[in-house]
C-alpha cells in the first residue's frame, strides 16, 4: 500500500481534468501513483461547495492550511515581545495579527496568540487582563447530546470560504449570530454584511432553529444581488443550514469551535447592540419588531471610521447602484 503523500499543484490540475471527464477516484490514484485515500482526503478538504473541485482553489486552500500550521512553529521571543507590547496597548489579537501582516512583520496566527495568552496566564501572567472580553479558555462544547440537543451535521468550515470574503473585497458575504437576554430569556438574530457592516435583526422564539431559518431566508432574499455566503458559529440554532443554503443558493460556512474571532464583524455589531439591549436588564422574549427595526436604522445610519465615515447603509446600497449600472452598460 502506498504511503500518504501531499498533493502538489501539478497533481491537482490532473485531478481536476480527470474528474471532469468522469474518471473514478481509484483510477485517478493509479495515474498519480498515490493511495486512493489520498485523493479522497484531497477532495474532502479542498473541494468547493458551489464550484466543485477546482485545482487553483484547492491549491489555495492547501497553502493557507499549511501556512497556519507553519505559524504555530514561529512563536519566537521577538514575536512574544511584539504580542506583549501590543496587548498592553489594548490591541486585540486580531489587530496584532492584521497590523503585522500589513507591515510584513513575522507574526503567528490569531489562535496561536490566544493560546500564548492562555499559557502565560497558567504561568501566573497577566496578559489576559488586556483582552477586551474576560478570557474564558473553555466553553460548553457544541453538539453535546446528553440534553437531547441536536448535533449539526454536514458542516462546511470557514477554511473553504473565498478570500474575497476574508479580505472584504466583495459585497455579499454575511455573518450571523444571536444575542440572549436577561437570564437567557429570549434571543435576537443578528445578520451583518462583512464589507459594509449593514445589519438586519430579527426576534427568535422557542423554536430557535426554525426561526433562524425563516428569518435568514426572508430577510436576505430581499437582497439577491448581495448574496454570496453566510458564516455562523456552531450554535444549534443554525442546525438547518443546509435548507438555508439551498433556498438562498449560497454556501453556509461554520467557524471552528471556540473561535468567535473568526466572525469579528457580527461580534462587533453585537457589542454595539448591547448599548440598546443590555444583557443584564433586557428580557428579549417579547421584544417587538418595531424596536428591532429602530435599532437597525440607528446602526445602519451611523458613519463609521472604517468606512471612511460613510454609513453602512450608504456602502451597502452602492452595491445595488453598481450592479444596475453594470447591467445598463
Amino acid at each position: 500500500m502506498n504511503k500518504y503523500k501531499h498533493i502538489n499543484q501539478e497533481q491537482r490540475i490532473k485531478i481536476e481534468a480527470l474528474l471532469n471527464v468522469g474518471v473514478k477516484v481509484s483510477k485517478i490514484a493509479e495515474q498519480l501513483a498515490v493511495n486512493r485515500s489520498t485523493i479522497y482526503r484531497e477532495l474532502k478538504r479542498n473541494r468547493g461547495k458551489r464550484a466543485g473541485y477546482k485545482a487553483h482553489l484547492a491549491h489555495q486552500f492547501a497553502q493557507e492550511r499549511k501556512e497556519r500550521f507553519r505559524c504555530r512553529r514561529r512563536l519566537t521571543q521577538p514575536v512574544k515581545a511584539m504580542i506583549r507590547d501590543k496587548l498592553q496597548a489594548y490591541w486585540s489579537p486580531e489587530q496584532i495579527w492584521g497590523y503585522c501582516k500589513s507591515k510584513g512583520i513575522d507574526m503567528v496566527s490569531v489562535p496561536v496568540i490566544y493560546a500564548y495568552i492562555a499559557q502565560e496566564k497558567q504561568e501566573g501572567g497577566t496578559l489576559y487582563k488586556y483582552l477586551r472580553f474576560a478570557y474564558k479558555p473553555y466553553r460548553r462544547k457544541y453538539g453535546k447530546n446528553k440534553s437531547g440537543k441536536q448535533i449539526i451535521t454536514d458542516k462546511l468550515f470557514i477554511d473553504q470560504r473565498p478570500l474575497e470574503a476574508l479580505h472584504k473585497t466583495q459585497m455579499g458575504h454575511w455573518e450571523v449570530d444571536t444575542i440572549v437576554g436577561k437570564n437567557h430569556q429570549g434571543k435576537v438574530l443578528t445578520i451583518t454584511e462583512r464589507a459594509s457592516y449593514f445589519t438586519l435583526l430579527a426576534p427568535i422564539g422557542k423554536n430557535a432553529a426554525a426561526d433562524v431559518k425563516k428569518h435568514l431566508i426572508n430577510r436576505l432574499a430581499s437582497y439577491p444581488y448581495a448574496l454570496r455566503s453566510i458564516t455562523a458559529d456552531n450554535g444549534t440554532e443554525f442546525a438547518r443550514h443546509k435548507q438555508i443554503s439551498q433556498k438562498l443558493h449560497i454556501p453556509f460556512y461554520f467557524t471552528h469551535p471556540y473561535s468567535a474571532w473568526e466572525k469579528p464583524i457580527v461580534e462587533n455589531i453585537n457589542g454595539l447592540i448591547r448599548q440598546f439591549l443590555p444583557k443584564k436588564t433586557t428580557d428579549l422574549r417579547n421584544i417587538s419588531r418595531e424596536t428591532l427595526q429602530l435599532i437597525e436604522i440607528m446602526l445602519n445610519n451611523r458613519p463609521r471610521k472604517s468606512l471612511n465615515w460613510k454609513t453602512p447603509l450608504q456602502v451597502f446600497m452602492s452595491n445595488f447602484v453598481n450592479h444596475f449600472v453594470a447591467l445598463d452598460t
